[in-house]
């Protein structure tokens, strides 16, 4: 059907035509741009506040009805060669016809205000778009699909649910060596490279999923004490209670610009910093967030997701913790899988990588949560009643990267990583860093409301729920408000008599506090027996 509006054809297409292109693509592995839809006409910007965290363009509905333009479709918004895509949304009275409302990303692109004239123009479905099925039916990816597919994810051409069919046709069918490899050098391709002028720089990164486990900071501290450039840039929580850049949020600033980050890291050997903030693999974090809704994380983009990061930072020197075992991301038998594949990725790019596999069966350390975990950290650095298992972890993985850079013989690296530890050496790097963000470690606060909750039979420990306790943490706020979250009283294996103290819950409110408390008394995140 074509449509004469304002001196501009509009062709539309049916669902039977799409279901006909996306049935071709199993057969012919190839696309065309089967059509697309042109029309230009003029709005005027009406401004108002919201965030949105996408590119959403908001119009009155007698507009998108003239116009033959339905919710979901693609629209490019211009004014002065500035251009910006957005994914079109209808309001039935706030914007009058002829007003167009923007999303911030979209507004802060093409740098407009209330009552501008922009032009927009709907977009043809891209390419990439057509491509997503083909992963639905376990069809293998060109290095040139890949590449479009994550070309238009960071171009915001790509809607939220095509993201998640994606991601979920890659964790249906899997991806080949090749694909992976692929897709993890379109990934940091696709974003900003830090350059340093050395070649010995290294990095850590657990896989996730066990709650507590910061043994980053603790790692990074001991590495840069001994001279070794680690820039470290981590995530937000995905799966666990805190991320490493939700637990430094709560001291520190974590969010520079390139050139800052390696002024402080110049400075101090090393950083902890959030990598979304830095335009590295920004592909990867639109990925991220659709994996969180819909709760899947794909072993091919898991390993791309690191991999392309640690590329993107510069690091030439990789440590891959892999967590496995009852309530971990991973079994014994899926750790040592992933573990071959995360080297053979790796010789693609001829980084130096190590992985290490550990136990994940259970919570690290005592707190989980921002500032609970943060005071772990300063036990540890202390020496002041740390955690026994966080501090062992963490000294074995920095023994692994002071060895791989040279700094000791092989077999000496958990010496010197304990000598530097107990010399306060780890201490005042932690401190240094944490002040060369803007930060501090004193006077940490503590939430409103702690609950204590105690043991109502004696026994033993026999086990405790990862997910469970993530889920709990979160309950009690963490890790938005900082405060919030768990200190665990008692780990697995221990025996215990009635009225012990299990856990601590701390929340900033009444009604998160009974929330948590509620989910725990009816859950088993501690089984005793």
């Amino acid at each position: 059907m074509c449509i004469w509006i304002d001196g501009s054809y509009n062709w539309s297409i049916n669902s039977c035509i799409l279901n006909h292109i996306f049935d071709s693509l199993q057969k012919q592995g190839t696309v065309e741009d089967v059509y697309k839809r042109e029309l230009e006409v003029k709005f005027k910007i009406k401004s108002f506040k919201i965030g949105a965290g996408k590119p959403i363009v908001y119009m009155n509905k007698a507009d998108a009805v003239k116009l033959n333009i339905n919710i979901g479709d693609r629209v490019e918004v211009s004014i002065n060669k500035r251009k910006s895509i957005g994914i079109v949304d209808v309001a039935e009275s706030y914007f009058n016809p002829g007003e167009l409302g923007a999303s911030h990303l979209i507004i802060s692109e093409l740098k407009v205000k209330s009552g501008d004239r922009v032009e927009l123009e709907i977009v043809p479905v891209p390419k990439s778009s057509l491509l997503l099925r083909k992963k639905a039916f376990c069809k293998e990816y060109t290095k040139k699909e890949i590449d479009l597919i994550i070309k238009d994810i960071v171009d915001d051409k790509l809607t939220e649910a095509e993201i998640a069919f994606f991601i979920s046709g890659v964790y249906h069918c899997g991806m080949t060596e090749k694909e992976t490899a692929y897709l993890t050098e379109s990934i940091y391709k696709n974003g900003n490279i830090i350059n340093w002028r050395s070649s010995k720089i290294a990095d850590k990164h657990s896989i996730g999923g066990v709650p507590g486990n910061r043994t980053t900071p603790l790692v990074v501290s001991i590495c840069a004490s001994a001279g070794i450039k680690m820039p470290k840039t981590s995530s937000r929580a995905i799966t666990t209670a805190a991320g490493t850049a939700d637990v430094i949020e709560s001291v520190a600033d974590i969010d520079f610009p390139i050139a800052k980050l390696k002024r402080i890291v110049n400075k101090t050997n090393a950083c902890l910093a959030w990598g979304g903030s830095l335009g590295l693999a920004p592909a990867d974090d639109k990925l991220i967030q659709v994996e969180k809704i819909i709760h899947l994380d794909p072993e091919s983009q898991l390993i791309a997701s690191i991999l392309a990061k640690k590329l993107a930072a510069g690091s030439k020197y990789v440590l891959i913790d892999i967590p496995y075992g009852e309530g971990a991301k991973v079994s014994k038998k899926g750790a040592k899988k992933l573990k071959k594949k995360f080297k053979n990725i790796a010789k693609h790019f001829k980084l130096k990588l190590e992985t290490v596999l550990t136990d994940g069966s259970q919570p690290i350390g005592n707190g989980v949560g921002p500032l609970l975990e943060i005071k772990d950290l300063l036990r540890v650095l202390s020496r002041n009643n740390p955690p026994k298992d966080l501090e062992d972890k963490a000294i074995k993985l920095a023994a692994i990267i002071l060895e791989m850079i040279g700094k000791t013989k092989k077999g000496k690296g958990q010496k010197l990583a304990r000598e530097i530890l107990d010399s306060g050496k780890a201490l005042k790097k932690f401190e240094q860093i944490i002040k060369a963000q803007n930060g501090s470690l004193k006077n940490l606060k503590r939430a409103k409301f702690v609950k204590r909750i105690e043991s109502k039979s004696s026994g033993n420990v026999r086990k405790i729920r990862n997910q469970e306790i993530n889920h709990l943490a979160r309950l009690a706020g963490s890790p938005v408000n900082k405060a919030a979250g768990l200190f665990l009283h008692v780990h697995k294996g221990q025996k215990i008599k009635k009225g012990q103290i299990l856990i601590e819950i701390h929340a900033e409110s009444k009604d998160k506090l009974n929330q948590a408390i509620r989910f725990f008394k009816s859950s088993e995140a501690i089984e005793i027996k």
